[in-house]
């Protein structure tokens, strides 16, 4: 069977699609906007034992607080600590209801949740 070039960029091209599914499986992205939030598996457990170990204490607010919605100025944004990963340092967060919300400091609006 001979191989021919279109035959060699097909499989190619479809090499590279399982890679980016495979890639896909273990990093999750979530975003609104322009903004768009990557965090590793590993973080992510990171983030987990972080909020249970530190005993942080989870805000309560009038508003329901998930991704794409802003958080009220009464609201303390927390300091991301820097073992969370390069991805999410430039954010701030918030723990409530089990769940760490990633905030863009500058517009205070949730861009990541982690449950």
């Amino acid at each position: 069977m001979e191989i021919t070039d279109e035959k060699l960029l097909t499989i190619a091209a479809a090499a590279s699609l399982f890679a980016t599914a495979a890639i896909a499986q273990t990093t999750v992205t979530t975003g609104t906007g322009h903004a768009t939030v990557q965090i590793e598996p590993e973080y992510r457990t990171k983030i987990k034992t972080y909020v249970t170990e530190k005993k942080v204490r989870p805000i309560t607010t009038q508003e329901r607080l998930v991704v794409g919605a802003k958080i009220p100025t009464s609201v303390e944004l927390e300091a991301v600590p820097a073992d969370w990963g390069p991805s999410v340092s430039k954010y701030r967060y918030v723990y409530s209801n089990d769940r760490v919300m990633l905030v863009d400091p500058g517009t205070r609006t949730i861009v990541h949740e982690i449950d």
